[in-house]
């Protein structure tokens, strides 16, 4: 795949994160749960934090220190997607959906401060901690980064020897 198709791709992962989160801020009140499936509801939070609103409670400083990391990281991915060889295409894919969902993550905080989720899954009254697209495609980037690591380097160096 092209150099660029991959920056098309990250950019298309952010759009469609803009707008869902537009979406749910237009159609979602904060704080109040709207039931989709018995395991799935919609439900608009803000998320001062990272992860699993991790550092949430930091009192304000978490903000630049999240938006350093996610400039940092989307620099870093920026560059190595620019650096992979075509047959690479495993490894950009996995890099594309990690910068797509980090630059909406990090729009989101640099305009708000915080991040917007509105995805809840749960289980009975087991509730897994809202999230939105980007981290869905963090996620997704992340798995497929790690598929690469453990499966694809094996499988690349029985092919060369």
């Amino acid at each position: 795949m092209a150099r660029w198709n991959w920056y098309l791709l990250s950019l298309t992962i952010f759009v469609l994160d803009y707008w869902s989160k537009w979406f749910a801020t237009t159609r979602l009140y904060y704080g109040e749960p709207v039931v989709v499936q018995p395991w799935l509801n919609w439900l608009l939070v803000h998320n001062r934090g990272a992860a699993f609103s991790f550092m949430a409670d930091g009192g304000g400083w978490q903000r630049y220190f999240f938006l350093l990391l996610g400039g940092g990281v989307g620099v870093f991915l920026v560059v190595a997607l620019w650096r992979l060889k075509r047959s690479e295409w495993q490894l950009g894919l996995a890099f594309t959906c990690i910068l797509g969902g980090a630059l909406g993550n990090l729009a989101d905080r640099a305009r708000f401060g915080y991040v917007i989720d509105f995805v809840q899954l749960h289980y009975q009254e087991y509730y897994w901690p809202a999230f939105n697209l980007a981290d869905s495609a963090i996620t997704l980037g992340a798995l497929l980064w790690l598929w690469h690591l453990w499966f694809g380097q094996h499988r690349d160096s029985e092919t060369t020897a």
